[in-house]
């Protein structure tokens, strides 16, 4: 079996962290420096992730979720998707023009159609479009944090308009999930859960 496919049966969302367990800001940033290769929409990098590590900090996340594991993860990761990532297109590909990858033409296109397409669609588009490739971040994030020896648990259970207040986040940032991250206490672990045979969950060529 392969390195990524034991990385993927081994990961195990954690109900409980062991305590007082610090993570660096260098190994975090080694993390999110690999996870900058995930794919996105038009290359457009809709993520934006927000990491708490302090006592403080991560006792105002416990309040507006009221998850024990909070308390006890060495980072809570806040996942944002960015609804106006669009307008950036022409910025993100400045790079390619300049280095002769994209032709004026190529460049002048694609920000125009990317831009059209956004806003052509509307905000409920734009909301989910964040919400989809935030989502695509966050799992790639968790794996490769499993392969550094890091465990993780992605969370829903918060309140969005209390993260909105605690961060003081700008319109456009959705948040999306919350990540707790650190050492599994496994004498918590429980079983993994059932999983759908591939037949229940696969059809192939029809819905049917």
């Amino acid at each position: 079996m392969g390195e990524l496919q034991s990385v993927v049966k081994e990961r195990r969302s954690a109900m409980k962290f062991q305590e007082d367990v610090t993570i660096s800001k260098e190994e975090l940033s080694q993390i999110f420096a690999m996870n900058k290769h995930v794919p996105s929409a038009f290359n457009l990098q809709h993520t934006h992730y927000v990491v708490l590590t302090t006592p403080e900090e991560k006792a105002k996340a416990y309040e507006a979720s009221g998850q024990y594991k909070v308390q006890t993860a060495s980072a809570v990761i806040i996942v944002l998707g960015d609804m106006m990532a669009y307008k950036h297109v022409g910025r993100i590909n400045e790079g390619m023009l300049s280095l002769g990858m994209m032709s004026q033409i190529e460049y002048d296109l694609e920000t125009r159609s990317v831009t059209e397409m956004y806003e052509s669609k509307g905000p409920v588009f734009q909301r989910e479009e964040a919400i989809r490739n935030a989502s695509l971040s966050a799992m790639q994030l968790m794996l490769i944090a499993k392969d550094m020896g890091w465990d993780t648990c992605p969370m829903i259970g918060y309140d969005e308009a209390r993260i909105a207040s605690l961060l003081e986040l700008p319109a456009n940032l959705v948040p999306v999930m919350m990540i707790t991250l650190g050492k599994m206490d496994e004498s918590k672990m429980r079983p993994r859960g059932y999983r759908k045979p591939v037949d229940e969950f696969v059809t192939w060529n029809s819905i049917q």
